[in-house]
């Protein structure tokens, strides 16, 4: 596999912790089967097996193909995409669009399935009544 390193420098967006992790700056491991960057248009394309590291934010993310547009400070990843926190926090999609900037991001769905997200909710009281 190749492996190279990126610094990353509308829609409704999920609230999934995983995935709102990885919209953060700092240092990130990209392996894949294929990678290319275009410095015309600042695109690098990460596609088959892409796994995404973040040691930073302990996150770990798949998918098929992984975009990182430099110049919009946005990564989108496409097909059966995961993204794993390591405190068991997951979101599953087959499109997650991170926009770093504004730290938000938008997770869609195969046509005719769902997202799913897996939250890890720190600071409820059990046996409480929420009314």
């Amino acid at each position: 596999m190749a492996q190279a390193q990126a610094q990353p420098s509308s829609p409704k967006a999920a609230t999934a912790a995983p995935a709102a992790a990885l919209a953060t700056a700092g240092l990130v491991s990209i392996e894949s089967d294929q990678q290319q960057a275009d410095n015309s248009t600042g695109v690098i394309t990460a596609s088959g097996n892409v796994r995404i590291v973040y040691p930073d934010r302990r996150v770990v993310a798949t998918a098929r193909q992984a975009q990182y547009f430099s110049r919009e400070a946005r990564i989108v990843l496409t097909g059966d995409v995961d993204v794993i926190q390591a405190d068991g926090s997951a979101l599953r999609a087959e499109r997650v669009i991170v926009l770093l900037n504004s730290q938000r991001v938008l997770a869609q769905p195969r046509q005719g399935q769902q997202v799913v997200s897996t939250l890890r909710l720190d600071g409820l009281t059990t046996g409480s009544d929420p009314r």
